[in-house]
């Protein structure tokens, strides 16, 4: 059996942290791999608890876990990026890296599930599970590449234009069976080292949001393919550690990300008509708030800060690629040394 390294990444949620890694250690039983915790400098106490807990509690005892400290919170994919970084323990690469969100819970075959699908299909780079939430609620985490259309059609949210335009929205729905998709939320997912040593690891110019798609952009240009496996069934809570669904307005970090992926991708061009695009429809489903009653849909003053956010940004020089995940690695060593 293949070599796997899980990622779990922990941003001041340390009990639920606890509760999804030890789902994590039963779904992994009988399978060659361990488990890295990367505290994402939480400053809270969470590394000193969750090591208090992997050195004392009776369920960590023998089981193949380190935790180590980011020495910065420098978001999502940085955060993962050192977990991936730490390699197994014994200092060789894995054939495969599985990152599960502090707040999914995988089921005993879960993991097993990704593993095995990607053993029999060489073309995907990336395998991810069906995620449902503890009420067994299916989230839709699987998805299209974003464009102008999907913007225009995300914003206007007006039927004829939906169906003129199902091809590009960017959300698919709950798939019902495994299939082949552009790409995948982050909250259970499985990637093959020998393709990340290809494509590289997650752009940490993105803090939060868009690096999924990112890098699954840069699979599928590559020449891979990601899948969702519909067997692999991962409950989630979501939203935990970022606090989206209390948004009471869309953070600069949603938008600078959503800025970089199109530029970076597509061409300042391109950014700039994928967010005129957004006004268009925006501007057109904010009419019919206007007119027919309707409830607002974006967190308020949504779509003012989306086009100054970007006019600001078409002037501003592309972010460099942050050099601090080495050095975050080194943190994490001495940390454990102690």
């Amino acid at each position: 059996m293949a070599r796997v390294l899980v990622v779990s990444l922990n941003y001041k949620t340390a009990e639920m942290t606890l509760r999804s890694v030890r789902a994590a250690l039963r779904a992994m039983d009988g399978m060659d791999a361990e488990l890295v915790i990367v505290d994402n400098a939480s400053g809270d106490g969470s590394y000193q608890r969750i090591r208090q807990a992997v050195a004392s509690e009776d369920w960590a005892q023998g089981a193949p876990i380190r935790v180590v400290q980011s020495g910065e919170n420098g978001g999502f994919g940085a955060g993962n990026n050192v977990g991936i970084r730490a390699t197994m323990a014994d200092g060789s690469a894995p054939d495969y890296v599985y990152l599960l969100n502090s707040d999914a819970f995988p089921a005993p075959d879960a993991i097993r599930r990704l593993h095995d699908h990607l053993e029999t299909h060489p073309e995907a780079a990336f395998a991810g599970s069906y995620i449902h939430g503890e009420e067994g609620d299916a989230h839709v985490t699987a998805f299209r590449f974003p464009s102008i259309w999907s913007e225009l059609e995300g914003a206007m949210r007006f039927g004829p234009v939906s169906r003129l335009l199902k091809g590009k929205s960017v959300p698919i729905g709950v798939p019902e069976a495994t299939q082949r998709v552009d790409w995948l939320a982050g909250a259970s997912i499985m990637m093959r080292q020998d393709v990340l040593d290809r494509i590289g690891l997650f752009d940490e110019g993105f803090f939060l949001y868009f690096e999924e798609t990112d890098l699954c952009l840069r699979a599928a240009r590559a020449g891979f393919e990601t899948h969702y496996v519909r067997e692999s069934a991962v409950a989630h809570i979501g939203s935990v550690s970022t606090g989206m669904k209390k948004w009471t307005r869309i953070p600069g970090f949603w938008l600078d990300s959503r800025w970089h992926y199109f530029s970076k991708n597509h061409g300042r061009a391109y950014a700039v008509l994928a967010t005129l695009m957004h006004a268009l429809g925006g501007a057109f489903w904010r009419l019919r708030v206007l007119l027919q009653g309707k409830a607002p849909a974006d967190p308020p003053h949504f779509l003012r800060d989306l086009l100054v956010h970007d006019i600001k940004a078409l002037f501003r020089p592309p972010p460099g690629k942050r050099k601090a995940a080495p050095q975050a690695v080194r943190v994490a060593a001495e940390l454990e040394a102690e």
